[in-house]
């Protein structure tokens, strides 16, 4: 049972970067697609960025593309995302998720994933 756990998230002014974790457990050492997600209030769940653990090349959301970076450290199993020029619309409580397959396509489709952490929120003020 893989287990997700992340951190990272907190409040920070338009302009600035955060880094979020998270942190595997119950790796199995089979590839999956792992990805980040962000739910605002009001708002359906959407897909920020992903990438397969098999190698290639990473998935962003068009709205975070330049500013976001997602990215893993084999070593300590934990996937992290790297977000600078943060804007206010990126408010949003922040989803660590992974499933035991390539990303493909679905990549920004919460229904493709089955492992979740319990979020991390992220708030921008202007």
């Amino acid at each position: 049972q893989v287990q997700l756990v992340e951190s990272g998230g907190g409040s920070v002014q338009a302009g600035g970067s955060l880094r979020l974790s998270c942190a595997v457990f119950g790796y199995t050492g089979s590839n999956y697609c792992m990805g980040w997600f962000r739910q605002a209030p009001g708002k359906e769940r959407e897909g920020v960025a992903a990438l397969y653990t098999g190698g290639g090349s990473a998935y962003y959301a068009d709205s975070v593309k330049a500013r976001f970076t997602i990215s893993r450290d084999n070593a300590k199993n934990t996937l992290y995302l790297q977000m600078d020029s943060l804007k206010p619309e990126d408010t949003a409580m922040y989803y660590c998720a992974a499933a035991r397959k390539t990303c493909g396509g679905s990549w920004y489709s919460a229904k493709a994933f089955y492992y979740w952490g319990q979020g991390t929120q992220v708030t921008v003020s202007s």
